[in-house]
């Protein structure tokens, strides 16, 4: 079992969730009824869930690793959840929340926004949240333990040089073109008038309910919630700390049944209707709407904040770096010194090829190395609209990987390596503490070396 390839594909895990909600999605005719193909444990796996990790590979137009590969790939991150449970290995809730909505608010960016969602999908944003939770969850649990299992390796200079030294000289990787891209953004302020526009629609509102309309009826029309206005507003009880502190304020000064003034947050303006109180909890409705981030969005300031910190940098009274960390509202890259990251290894060294942003391609392309852009225009993942100036801070010549320039790279390679034995290790041991049933079909496929129905 070469456990660095089956790692290799547990992000394609990640990947299908939505994949497979997609498909659910647009609501398929004629599927064969789903069937169990594996057990771990308690854990099953689906035929759906090895079918949705192949398509995903063929939707990204790469090839597909044989089914069996897949199959080995779901029965480790099986195991490995098996293991949390005996272990007790868990996670908190606001991670799981953290994901959660960091995975809707790519939805979102895909497709323009919530009500967009829901029509594709057919189902409430609360439906399509508590598919996904379970399987968010599964995910922080398995990384939480791949963590446990081989967080503490380290590696060594000589263990990279010995790494290096062992590669023929003839079979050194060719390492194209690569570029640091550091940008600062800021985002764009909703205009006064549709601030006001939006204060006086919930003004509106809030008329017609002391009038004796019903609160969960206007929020059901009117709510851009989308996720709680087809339950009326309703938020549930929440613990003290758990909603933004604006939101939080103003429904915990209210009495049962009062109703707030409008309260503006960083999602919108409310208007919120407290049902009651329990302890440190408390339990409320509300209806929100949005700002058009498109139609209402002043650029004017983020464009003047933008210009005097390029003048600043520019004559090296403020570093580029310093200026980011204290100024960049993309928090991702503002803690790096506004370097661009690429994702697929946490590195600040961008390719420059075809996969790259095409936005970040274009624009560095009118550029020479250490220059600093205007203020241009930028879409946040959330979908607001900012602007951002950028920094062309090196880039590096295509060349055979040597140690002086690519010694990151080539720690990255040992210390993976030396990871996924430590994991190879761990399941050659864990393979006696579950239960793993295989179904008589994959009989061909030898997962984890076992015979078709096997038992362990």
């Amino acid at each position: 079992m070469k456990i660095n390839k089956m790692i290799a594909v547990q992000c394609l895990i990640a990947c299908s969730m939505l994949f497979s909600l997609a498909v659910k999605g647009q609501g398929q005719q004629g599927v064969s009824l789903d069937k169990i193909i594996a057990r771990v444990d308690n854990h099953y796996i689906l035929n759906s869930e090895l079918e949705d990790m192949y398509n995903q590979y063929k939707a990204e137009g790469r090839t597909a690793p044989e089914r069996c590969q897949l199959l080995e790939s779901l029965i480790i991150n099986k195991m490995l959840l098996a293991k949390a449970e005996i272990d007790s290995v868990t996670v908190e809730d606001k991670q799981v929340d953290g994901e959660l909505d960091a995975k809707m608010g790519y939805m979102i960016q895909r497709f323009g926004s919530e009500k967009n969602i829901v029509e594709a999908y057919g189902k409430s944003i609360d439906n399509l949240k508590s598919e996904l939770r379970q399987q968010v969850k599964e995910q922080k649990i398995v990384e939480k333990m791949q963590q446990t299992i081989s967080g503490n390796v380290k590696i060594t200079p000589s263990e990279v040089r010995k790494f290096f030294s062992s590669i023929p000289k003839d079979s050194l990787p060719y390492i194209p073109s690569e570029v640091e891209i550091g940008h600062i953004v800021k985002k764009g302020t909703v205009t006064r008038e549709q601030k006001d526009k939006l204060r006086q629609q919930l003004l509106d509102l809030k008329q017609r309910a002391e009038k004796g309309e019903d609160f969960a009826t206007l929020a059901q029309i009117y709510s851009e919630d989308l996720g709680s206005a087809k339950n009326g507003g309703d938020l549930n009880f929440a613990k003290r700390g758990a909603m933004v502190p604006e939101f939080e304020g103003a429904a915990l000064a209210l009495k049962p049944g009062e109703m707030s003034d409008v309260i503006e947050s960083q999602f919108g303006f409310h208007l919120i209707k407290l049902i009651e109180t329990r302890g440190a909890e408390y339990h409320a409705r509300h209806i929100l709407l949005r700002p058009d981030y498109n139609k209402g969005t002043d650029m004017t300031q983020a464009i003047r904040s933008l210009d005097s910190l390029r003048q600043l940098i520019k004559i090296d009274t403020l570093k580029f770096a310093k200026a980011a960390l204290d100024n960049s509202e993309d928090k991702e890259t503002a803690e790096s010194g506004g370097l661009i990251q690429d994702r697929s290894n946490g590195l600040a060294r961008l390719t420059l090829d075809a996969s790259m942003d095409p936005a970040l391609y274009f624009a560095i392309d009118t550029m020479k190395v250490g220059d600093l852009s205007m203020p241009v225009s930028y879409r946040m993942e959330d979908g607001s609209s900012a602007m951002r100036i950028i920094w062309y801070k090196s880039k590096s010549e295509p060349h055979t990987a040597n140690l002086r320039d690519d010694y990151e790279k080539l720690a990255q390679i040992v210390l993976s390596n030396k990871r996924n034995n430590a994991l190879e290790e761990w399941f050659k041991k864990a393979q006696g503490d579950v239960f793993i049933s295989i179904e008589p079909e994959y009989k061909n496929c030898k997962v984890l070396g076992l015979a078709t129905g096997d038992e362990m």
